[in-house]
């Protein structure tokens, strides 16, 4: 099942399961903890780990090749109301895949959805805060070549 699957097409959900998923999970644990009131959930699918292929392509138009497997959580859950959400995150973080399906699954609920828009863009805050960060080092490791034409004189 591809992610397109499961997500539907919907590029505000595929948002917000990207933000679950590159979470640190410490900052989504916290998170979770600091909701005032936390809605219950039942598993659909118990957090499981397995391998899916990752493919890539050169220089990102070229021929599709084999890069690799890679070590993927994933999870659903139902909540009272019923909303279903799924959560998929790199690694073998079991808590991680089940909290992110459980915010995927308030994200769909008009009666949770605020409290849960807030947790997410308070983890996407988190992650541009550290791309910045990166950035900032590399910025501070460039370096500009530049080179100089030196004139001979013909004698």
């Amino acid at each position: 099942m591809s992610l397109e699957t499961v997500v539907g097409g919907a590029p505000e959900r595929r948002r917000w399961l990207s933000v679950l998923a590159k979470a640190m999970p410490r900052e989504l644990v916290e998170a979770w903890e600091a909701l005032k009131e936390r809605p219950t959930f039942t598993a659909l699918r118990n957090a499981e780990t397995g391998l899916v292929l990752v493919r890539g392509r050169m220089g990102g138009t070229g021929d599709a090749f084999n890069v690799g497997e890679m070590t993927v959580t994933r999870a659903a859950v139902r909540l009272p109301e019923g909303e279903t959400g799924v959560g998929y995150v790199g690694g073998r973080d079991k808590r991680h895949a089940e909290l992110a399906a459980a915010v995927d699954a308030m994200m769909q609920s008009p009666t949770l959805r605020e409290r849960a828009q807030e947790l997410v863009e308070q983890l996407a805050r988190q992650q541009q805060a550290r791309r910045e960060a990166a950035a900032r080092k590399a910025a501070a490791t460039r370096v500009d070549f530049f080179t100089m034409v030196r004139m001979r004189s013909p004698d």
